[in-house]
């Protein structure tokens, strides 16, 4: 098979693995123009997906833990960025998720840890206030995260921007409060402020230990 092909190939089988469900999955990542981003670099030996086709830091203005205006793009202009949209209520991979990056990221110098950004953005803004995030953060990952939340609306029209799917909150017949959002990591390049790189949530302390050096340098793990 011609290697160009490969690759496609190996790109779609990797997107068919992404669904939409409750505090996790993915639906295909698409950009903002609806085009479904693929991978240039699909071995399995690699945690990051290489976009070909990088994501444009969304117009996203929200509330931090202190409730302070918090601009996503212009806060982290020239800087190595994470993000990952969650809620404080998940019970397993949104704690999981953070918990992995905050391990990696104690590991780096304090130089790089100053460098990077690390942006948790909530799905489920009613419950999840400035102070029960900055709280969660804490114990999840660490006091340095910046934790942000706002309404709804501005939330999944940000996120829509970067691929990600979200969903309004809602209850089970238990009433149980559950929000369906994807589950991506986003990494954002201090050279071009692209996002150039999507973990799912199958990496690992260890991936991220390995990868967050260079994503502060802005080059390709």
């Amino acid at each position: 098979m011609h290697k160009k092909n490969v690759l496609v190939a190996a790109a779609l089988v990797a997107a068919a693995t992404l669904t939409l469900s409750a505090c996790g999955g993915e639906s295909s990542p698409k950009q903002e123009d609806g085009r479904t981003a693929t991978n240039i670099t699909p071995t399995k030996e690699k945690a990051a997906t290489v976009l070909d086709r990088p994501y444009t830091k969304p117009n996203l203005v929200l509330k931090d833990t202190n409730g302070k205006e918090y601009d996503f793009r212009e806060a982290t202009k020239g800087k190595p960025t994470l993000i990952y949209f969650g809620y404080t209520n998940c019970p397993d991979v949104c704690p999981l998720t953070m918990s992995n990056i905050a391990v990696a990221y104690k590991k780096l110098p304090k130089a790089e840890q100053e460098k990077l950004r690390v942006v948790f953005v909530t799905t489920d803004p009613e419950r999840d206030t400035p102070k029960e995030l900055g709280k969660w953060l804490k114990g999840a990952g660490s006091p340095d995260f910046i934790g942000l939340t706002g309404d709804f609306p501005t939330i999944q029209a940000g996120a829509r921007q970067l691929g990600v799917s979200i969903e309004p909150s809602t209850k089970d017949k238990d009433g149980k409060v559950t929000s369906m959002h994807t589950k991506q990591v986003i990494a954002f390049s201090p050279k071009t402020d692209a996002g150039y790189l999507l973990y799912t949530d199958e990496a690992t302390a260890d991936d991220y230990t390995a990868d967050l050096p260079k994503i502060v340098k802005g080059e390709t793990p």
